[in-house]
């Protein structure tokens, strides 16, 4: 039978790492996800408001939208790439040297999408290197998260906070988010929609250069944490860490994408797929709403994110999970029947409480949970490909609730009928996965019978 982990006896704090105090780890992890959220986040919100126009031109408008939406999905499919390369450097010679490297892989992509030519300047070629970008930003984050998140979670001074600090890359989420919102609405409303569609939509693209190099000024203080260090100087690190955690843990692996999926697909439909929803007529005042209400909810998941891993320190990761994925799909329909009000305070309410209130009960706890299940050896590998395979499984969910709702003849409901079927996989998931909140880190394989 395959593996999970078993309870370990507590954890004593290991050693300080020159350079790099679970403070400063926690807060270096959150500046450099708060960069490559945003530039992530910055092509999804294009995607879904300006991409189809410029590099789409020829398409119908419903046409443009879905060809906008398909390369935005392009970069979930390039994540498990993006995982398996770094799961074996990552376990190999080391945290750090992966989330440099992902960093400028990112900065690069980003601001070369601010420099490409549309499709009325150079034609096919336009949606053609758009698509070649959108890859390259999907291995960064693929290359990204789990290595953000062991910093943190490493470096965390013992198990009752190593929720909290796990927290912290989690909440580059919504820090990337609110600032990719912010730029953009900033940048939309200085030059207006005529002079934004003719050039103004490439500043904020063109701003990541500069948010690269403070990231990296900042990540390249830190030390690999001392619990990897010590198994590197032991000599016992996995020479083939992918293959190995797919061989003996694949159970783990396996739950842990099954867990993902659902809470990925829905903060996607909430942050991107809902702007489209909103502005499928033609009010600005409802896509101001939507983008207004998106820049709230991501202010709020600056605090809404850690306060839940903080519960989950102390009842457990899978009681606070389980609230978000039993709620969320309770509420989905309430959600769309306010967003179709197009009040603004109904929106911001509705986004509100489906992102702060459920998606973030689960993606609060994610980090330490997931760093929790595998041991040292295998853990930027088992922990990187269970949530960036279930990214790209939810990463279609633009494209395919876009086509639900033209098939659904403009009603949402066949989207909510599909996010239910992933969050039955998220619960069943969920309820599998073993409760790791009070063991400690484990530096070997332990075997229990699942």
């Amino acid at each position: 039978m395959s593996s999970s982990p078993s309870a370990s006896p507590p954890e004593t704090p290991p050693p300080a790492t020159p350079g790099a105090t679970p403070r400063r780890a926690a807060v270096a992890s959150l500046v450099g996800t708060t960069i490559e959220w945003y530039d992530f986040y910055l092509y999804a919100t294009a995607a879904a408001l300006v991409f189809a126009p410029l590099f789409f031109t020829d398409a119908d408008p419903a046409t443009g939208v879905l060809a906008s939406f398909a390369t935005y999905a392009a970069g979930f499919g390039a994540r498990p790439i993006g995982a398996v390369v770094a799961g074996h450097l990552g376990d190999r010679i080391g945290r750090r040297a992966v989330l440099v490297g992902s960093l400028v892989l990112m900065g690069v992509a980003t601001t070369l999408i601010g420099l490409l030519p549309t499709y009325p300047t150079v034609g096919l070629l336009a949606p053609v290197l758009l698509v070649v970008l959108r890859l390259a930003q999907g291995l960064a984050v693929g290359a990204e998260w789990a290595g953000a998140v062991l910093m943190a979670v490493e470096h965390a001074e013992t198990e009752r906070r190593r929720g909290l600090f796990g927290s912290f890359p989690q909440i580059g989420s919504s820090a990337g988010m609110l600032l990719a919102s912010g730029v953009y609405t900033s940048v939309l409303a200085i030059a207006g929609r005529e002079a934004f569609l003719a050039g103004a939509w490439r500043i904020p693209f063109l701003l990541s250069a500069v948010l690269v190099v403070v990231g990296l000024a900042i990540r390249l203080t830190l030390a690999d944490p001392a619990v990897f260090t010590a198994a590197r100087d032991a000599g016992t690190l996995a020479r083939r860490p992918v293959l190995e955690v797919l061989r003996t843990d694949w159970r783990t692996v396996l739950l842990t994408v099954g867990s993902r999926i659902a809470q990925n697909a829905l903060y996607i439909l909430a942050t991107t797929f809902a702007l489209t929803y909103l502005a499928r007529g033609d009010s600005g005042a409802a896509e101001s709403a939507g983008l207004t209400a998106v820049i709230i909810a991501s202010a709020i998941g600056l605090f809404s994110t850690p306060l839940w891993a903080v519960l989950s320190d102390r009842v457990g990761r899978k009681p606070v999970y389980l609230f978000g994925a039993i709620g969320a799909p309770l509420f989905l329909g309430a959600f769309f029947l306010l967003l179709d009000t197009g009040s603004t305070v109904l929106v911001v309410v509705a986004m509100v409480v489906l992102v702060n209130l459920f998606h973030d009960a689960m993606y609060g706890p994610q980090a330490a949970w997931y760093g929790e299940l595998f041991d040292t050896r295998l853990r930027y590998s088992g922990a990187s490909l269970g949530y960036q395979v279930g990214s790209v499984l939810a990463g279609a969910t633009p494209l395919i609730a876009t086509a639900l709702l033209y098939a659904g003849g403009g009603t949402p409901w066949l989207i909510w009928a599909y996010l239910g079927v992933l969050f039955a996989i998220c619960i069943v998931s969920t309820v599998l996965l073993p409760e790791t909140h009070r063991g400690g880190l484990r530096t070997t394989r332990e075997k229990v019978v699942a």
